[in-house]
C-alpha cells in the first residue's frame, strides 16, 4: 500500500523531531513524528522490510484468513467462463450463433497470456488459428469477448498485427477477422446475407430493436465521429441512401494515436493495411500510453500531497496540467464510439492497440458496461472484470508494482533534515525539481522513447540473472494506473446514471483499495496461466468473497433494474455525458468542492483549450478542425483518424489523406511513414511466415499500452 516512504532524520543537538512521511497507494498521506532519530530509523527500516518484498508468495494474501460470513463464501467460484459464454448464447449444446469455443489454448501453449477457452467463429478451424497467431503480437489473435443478445453483433479483441516496414500480411488473419465480422448473420426480410465471400458488410436492420432515436441526442463530437466513420465506408459514399443506424460500419479500433501506430512498423509491428480488410473501416483513437498515464497521475499526487499537513485546497494548476480528466474523457469517448457501433449501428468491432491488455481492456470492458445491463449489476461487474481484465491477461503485477521498490524508500539529506514540514515543501521539492531538470536535460533521448509507444517488456524473457526474485521485481517503468482509470470511468457513468447501477461508489473505491492491499489473491500475477501455476485459488482467498459477504454495504439504494427501451431513462443502452466528467474526489480523499470547484473546472478547460487535449475532429471531407465538445479541452473527441480501403484507394495512400487523420496534416504522416521506411531496421521482425516464438521473443522493443 506504500507508494513512497521518506525518512527525515534529525541532526544531533537540533531538538527537532525526526519524522517519516508516507504516501499510500490509496492516496492517504501520513506523517509520523518521533522523539528520537533512532526510533524513527527503526520504524523506517521495519516498514521497508515488511513492504519491499522479493517474491509474490511473501504477500499478505498467502497468510490472510477471513472470518465471519466471508469465510462461508468461495469467491473463486463466481466466474465460470463456460457459463458466461453460455449466457451470451455460445455453447456446444445450444443453437449455433456462428461461434464456437476453441480449446487450442487449453494448456496455454498457444498463447500464454490468453484465456484457456477462446470463442472464435464456427467456420474457422484451429489450424487457421495456428497460422493466424503468427501474425499477431504475442499470438493474441482476434477472439470474441461480447456478443450482443439482440442484433448478434460482436466485440472482438486482439493485439496489433506484425505488418512491419515491408507491409507483411496474413491471409489466415484476414480470414479470421472477416469471419468475426460475419459470424453472426442478420436477417433482413427473411434473407440472410454474409460478408465472408463478398468482402462487404452484411445487411442489417434496426426493426428488431425498439431503441428510441438517439440522433437528436448526439453531441457534436459524437456526430462528427459517426460521420467520419460513415464517410469512409464504401456503401456510405455510393448512391445508396444513408439511413442512420441502417448500414453496418464494421470497425477495427486501434486505440493508439496514429503516429505511434505507424512508428511501430520500425520494429516489425504496426497496424492493419486496410487494402486487405476491405470489409471494415479502421478508427484510430488518441489514447496515450502507460508512461503518459503514469505521469498524469503523478501530477495529481503532487497536487494533493499536502492533505495531512495543510488545510489548503489541492494545487489546482497542477490538477489541470495533469490532464487526468482529459484521459478519462478520452477513454469514455472511445468506449461510447464502440457501443454506438454495436448497439445502434448494428456493426461488429475489433479492438486492439499494442499487446491488447491495457487500453484494449479499458475500451472492451467499458463498452460492454454501456451495452449490457447485466454488467451493471454487482455479479455482472465481477464477471466483467474476471473476463476482460483477469482472463485476457491484464498485467496486474507489472502495472501495480505491489512488491514495492527500493526507490520508494528515501532518506533525506542530513544537511536538510529536521526542518519543519511545510505545505508545498515535502520531499525537498525545490532541490528535487532542480535535479530532475538536470536529469531531463541529459536524458532527452531516453525520455523521448518513454513518451512514445515503445518499451522493453521482458514478460516471457529470462533476466540476466535467471532467478525467480529478479523476474518478479518491480519495474517502475511498467507501473501505470490502467485499472484505476477503468474504475474512474465507471464512477463517471455511475454518477451520471445513478439508477442504472446496482453497486455504489464505495464499491469502486474499495475495489481500488484491494488492488493494492494484496490481502486477496484475485489481482496477483499477470495472467490466467501464472495464477493457475501458482495455485492461487488454493493458497489464497478471492476478493469477491469480501464484497459478496457485504453486499448490502455496496448496494446502490437508487438502483432500478427494470429495462424498457420505450421508457426514457430505462433503456438497455447508456452513454457518458463527456461534458459532465468530474474529479472522483472521494478516491483522492478530498472534498468535492476542493477538486470540482468552479475555479478548478475553469482552469481545466482553459489549459485544455491551449493544447492539453487531443486535436479536434475535422468535418468530413474537409481539413478544417471542428469544435468538439463546446470548445473545451475536456470535450474534444478521441477519434484522431479514420481509414479504409476505399478512402486509401480514391484519395491517396494510407497516412496521407485529410479524411484519414484528425489533425488534417496529411504530409506529417506521409513523411513519418517514409522516414520509417528509410531507417532500414526491423525488417526481420514480424511477418506471416514466422513462428510465434521467433516473432515475439528476444529483446525486441514492443509498444506497451
Amino acid at each position: 500500500m506504500i507508494g513512497l516512504c521518506t525518512f527525515r532524520p534529525t541532526p544531533q543537538g537540533s531538538g527537532l523531531a525526526s519524522s517519516i512521511r508516507l504516501r499510500c497507494r490509496d492516496f492517504m498521506f501520513i506523517t509520523l513524528n518521533f522523539t528520537t532519530d533512532r526510533k524513527a530509523r527503526d520504524v523506517f527500516e521495519s516498514i521497508k522490510g515488511a513492504t519491499k518484498l522479493s517474491r509474490t508468495e511473501k504477500l499478505y494474501a498467502f497468510s490472510f484468513q477471513p472470518v465471519g460470513p466471508e469465510k462461508e463464501i468461495n469467491g473463486w467460484e463466481v466466474y465460470d467462463a463456460k457459463a458466461e459464454w453460455k449466457r451470451q448464447g455460445i455453447s456446444d449444446k445450444g443453437a449455433d450463433r456462428g461461434w464456437r469455443i476453441s480449446k487450442i489454448n487449453v494448456d496455454y501453449g498457444f498463447s500464454p497470456t490468453y484465456p484457456a477457452l477462446l470463442p472464435v467463429p464456427s467456420n474457422i478451424s484451429d489450424n487457421v488459428l495456428n497460422y493466424a497467431g503468427r501474425y499477431r503480437s504475442r499470438v493474441r489473435i482476434p477472439v470474441l469477448t461480447y456478443l450482443h443478445p439482440v442484433n448478434n453483433c460482436s466485440i472482438t479483441r486482439s493485439s496489433q498485427p506484425m505488418a512491419g516496414l515491408r507491409g507483411n500480411r496474413s491471409i489466415q488473419d484476414e480470414k479470421l477477422v472477416s469471419a468475426c465480422f460475419s459470424a453472426s448473420t442478420s436477417q433482413v426480410d427473411g434473407d440472410i446475407s454474409s460478408s465472408v465471400n463478398s468482402g462487404t458488410s452484411p445487411a442489417s436492420s434496426q426493426t428488431d430493436l425498439n431503441y428510441p432515436s438517439t440522433e437528436g441526442e448526439l453531441s457534436e463530437t459524437e456526430r462528427l465521429e459517426d460521420e467520419l466513420i460513415a464517410s469512409s465506408n464504401f456503401e456510405a459514399v455510393s448512391d445508396k441512401p444513408h439511413i442512420y443506424g441502417a448500414q453496418q460500419h464494421n470497425l477495427i479500433v486501434d486505440a493508439r494515436p496514429t503516429v505511434n501506430a505507424l512508428a511501430m512498423q520500425a520494429v516489425g509491428l504496426g497496424s492493419e493495411n486496410m487494402d486487405h480488410y476491405k470489409f471494415a473501416t479502421k478508427a484510430y483513437l488518441g489514447i496515450d500510453n502507460i508512461h503518459v498515464m503514469r505521469e498524469s497521475l503523478n501530477k495529481v499526487i503532487e497536487a494533493i500531497k499536502d492533505s495531512d499537513i495543510s488545510k489548503l485546497p489541492p494545487n489546482r494548476e497542477l490538477l489541470a496540467k495533469s490532464g487526468w480528466l482529459k484521459h478519462i474523457t478520452g477513454v469514455l469517448d472511445g468506449s461510447a464510439l464502440i457501443a454506438r457501433q454495436v448497439g445502434i449501428q448494428h456493426s461488429h468491432v475489433l479492438i486492439h492497440c499494442s499487446d491488447g491488455w491495457d487500453r484494449t481492456s479499458q475500451l472492451s470492458a467499458l463498452s460492454q458496461l454501456l451495452l449490457d445491463p447485466y454488467y451493471r449489476t454487482i455479479s455482472g461487474f465481477i464477471v466483467l472484470i474476471e473476463k476482460d481484465w483477469l482472463s485476457f491477461g491484464h498485467m496486474f503485477q507489472h502495472r501495480s508494482g505491489y512488491l514495492s521498490s527500493e526507490k520508494w524508500f528515501k532518506t533525506q539529506n542530513d544537511a536538510l533534515a529536521g526542518s519543519a514540514i511545510q505545505p508545498g515543501s515535502t520531499n525537498n521539492d525545490a532541490i528535487e525539481n532542480a535535479l530532475l531538470s538536470a536529469k531531463r536535460f541529459f536524458n532527452k533521448n531516453k525520455e523521448s522513447q518513454d513518451s512514445s509507444d515503445t518499451e522493453t517488456l521482458p514478460e516471457d524473457e529470462a533476466p540476466k540473472t535467471p532467478s525467480k526474485d529478479s523476474k518478479e521485481a518491480t519495474d517502475l517503468n511498467n507501473i501505470s494506473p490502467t485499472f484505476h482509470q477503468f474504475l474512474d470511468c465507471t464512477y463517471q457513468l455511475l454518477r451520471q446514471h445513478p439508477t442504472r447501477f446496482e453497486f455504489n461508489e464505495r464499491f469502486l473505491r474499495r475495489l481500488l483499495y484491494h488492488l493494492y492491499s494484496c490481502q486477496y489473491g484475485t489481482f496477483l500475477y499477470n495472467n490466467e496461466k501464472q495464477r493457475l501455476d501458482a495455485k492461487i485459488a488454493e493458497r489464497t482467498h478471492s476478493v469477491w468473497s469480501y464484497f459478496l459477504s457485504r453486499r448490502k454495504e455496496f448496494t446502490n439504494p437508487e438502483y432500478e433494474p427494470e429495462i424498457d427501451d420505450n421508457i426514457r431513462g430505462k433503456e438497455r443502452l447508456i452513454f457518458p455525458h463527456l461534458e459532465k466528467v468530474r474529479w472522483w474526489s472521494e478516491v483522492f480523499n478530498r472534498g468535492d468542492a476542493e477538486m470540482n470547484g468552479p475555479v478548478n473546472l475553469q482552469t481545466e478547460r482553459y489549459l485544455g483549450a491551449r493544447g492539453a487535449s487531443p486535436s479536434p475532429l475535422p468535418s468530413p471531407g474537409s481539413t478544417t478542425p471542428g469544435n468538439g465538445g463546446a470548445g473545451t479541452g475536456i470535450g474534444r473527441g478521441v477519434l484522431t483518424g479514420v481509414e479504409s480501403a476505399h478512402s486509401a484507394l480514391t484519395i491517396g495512400p494510407i497516412g496521407s489523406t485529410s479524411n484519414g487523420h484528425g489533425s488534417g496534416d496529411a504530409g506529417r504522416f506521409a513523411s513519418l511513414r517514409d522516414g520509417i521506411a528509410g531507417l532500414g531496421i526491423g525488417r526481420s521482425a514480424g511477418g506471416g511466415s514466422k513462428s510465434p516464438g521467433a516473432a515475439n521473443g528476444g529483446k525486441m522493443e514492443v509498444e506497451m499500452q
